[in-house]
C-alpha cells in the first residue's frame, strides 16, 4: 500500500517535528560485514589503551624523563586514549550489539569532546615542533627555557584553546531543530553530519566549522612547518656530518607522527570535497583510519625510536622473562 503526503503535510512536519533521538547505520553499504569490519577495530584500540598508557606509566615513574620531549609525549598520549574512547567504543557496540540508538545530548557531546580533543592533539604536536626546535637551535639553554611551570601553562593553554574553540559548537547544534531525518550514516556524531539533518538554516554552522578549521588546525599546520624551516636552516648550519644526523634524528619520531596524524586527515578532506563518486562507506572509513591509525602507532614509533623509552618498555615487558 502507498502512501501519498501532501506538500502542506510535509512542511507541516518538518515545522512540528524535531528529533531528540538519531540512529547511527555503522558503515552503510557494509552491515553483513560489519562483525568482520569489528575485528581491527578491536585490535586497534586494545593496542592503543596498551601502548599509551605504558608509555605514560614509563615517563611519569622514571624521573630521567621529566623533560619537557616527554612531558609533552605524555600528553599526547593521553590525548590519543581520549580520541580512541570517544569513537571506537561506540563503533564495537553498533557492530557487536547493534546499540544503533544515541540521544540528541549525548550526540552533541560527542561532537564536543571528539572535536576539542583532535584540537588538543593538533595542538600538542604544535608545541613539540617547538621543543624540537629550542632544543637544536638552543641546546644550552634548553632546561632553562622550557621549564615544568612553563610546560604546565602550555598544556593548560592547549586544552583551553581547544574547549573554548569548540564550545559555542554546543549552542550552534541545541538551536537547531533535527526535522529532515533521525537516520544517521555513521558511527559517530560529527557536527556538519548532524547539522545537515535540520530543516533550519546552517549557514553559521559551516561558517563556523570553517573558522575552526583555519583557527587551529591550519593555522599549526602553517606553524609546524615554520618550525622545521627554522630546525631545518640550523642543522644544515652546523659544519659535523654527524652532529647534523644527529640533530635530525631527533626530530625523526615527531616527522613520522606529523605525517601520521595530519596525512589520513588530509587525504579525507580532500576524497569528500571531490571524490563524489567514492561510496560513503569509504569516506566513513577513512575517517575511521585518522582515528584509530595514530594513536595505536605513536607509541610503538617512539618505542622503537627514542632509545630511553626503548630500554624502558623492553624492561618493563621481558624482564620477568629473563
Amino acid at each position: 500500500m502507498s502512501l501519498v503526503v501532501s506538500p502542506h503535510l510535509t512542511t507541516l512536519n518538518y515545522t512540528s517535528v524535531s528529533h531528540t533521538v538519531f540512529h547511527l547505520l555503522g558503515i552503510p553499504g557494509l552491515e553483513d560485514q560489519h562483525m568482520w569490519i569489528s575485528i581491527p577495530f578491536f585490535i586497534s584500540y586494545v593496542m592503543t589503551l596498551f601502548g599509551n598508557s605504558l608509555l605514560i606509566f614509563i615517563i611519569l615513574t622514571k624521573s630521567s624523563l621529566h623533560e619537557a620531549m616527554y612531558l609533552f609525549l605524555c600528553m599526547l598520549a593521553g590525548t590519543d586514549i581520549v580520541l580512541s574512547t570517544c569513537t571506537v567504543p561506540q563503533a564495537l557496540g553498533i557492530f557487536w550489539f547493534h546499540a544503533e540508538e544515541i540521544s540528541l545530548d549525548r550526540c552533541i557531546t560527542q561532537v564536543f569532546f571528539l572535536t576539542s580533543t583532535f584540537m588538543t592533539e593538533s595542538g600538542i604536536l604544535l608545541v613539540m615542533a617547538f621543543d624540537r626546535y629550542i632544543a637544536i637551535c638552543y641546546p644550552l639553554r634548553y632546561t632553562a627555557i622550557l621549564t615544568h611551570a612553563l610546560i604546565g601553562k602550555i598544556g593548560v593553554t592547549i586544552f583551553l584553546r581547544s574547549f573554548g574553540t569548540v564550545f559555542p559548537i554546543i549552542f550552534l547544534l541545541k538551536r537547531l531543530t533535527f526535522c529532515r531525518s533521525n537516520i544517521l550514516p555513521h558511527t559517530v556524531c560529527e557536527h556538519i553530519g548532524l547539522a545537515k539533518f535540520s530543516c533550519d538554516d546552517i549557514r553559521i554552522n559551516i561558517w563556523y566549522g570553517f573558522f575552526l578549521l583555519l583557527s587551529t588546525i591550519a593555522l599549526d599546520v602553517c606553524l609546524i612547518c615554520v618550525s622545521y624551516i627554522l630546525i631545518l636552516r640550523a642543522v644544515f648550519r652546523i659544519p659535523s656530518r654527524d652532529a647534523r644526523s644527529k640533530a635530525l634524528n631527533t626530530c625523526g619520531s615527531h616527522v613520522c607522527i606529523i605525517i601520521l596524524f595530519y596525512g589520513p586527515g588530509i587525504f579525507s578532506v580532500l576524497t569528500q570535497r571531490f571524490g563524489h563518486h567514492i561510496s560513503p562507506s569509504v569516506h566513513i572509513l577513512l575517517a575511521h583510519i585518522c582515528i584509530m591509525i595514530p594513536p595505536m602507532l605513536n607509541p610503538i614509533i617512539y618505542g622503537i625510536k627514542t632509545k630511553e623509552i626503548r630500554g624502558q618498555m623492553i624492561h618493563i615487558l621481558f624482564s620477568k622473562q629473563i
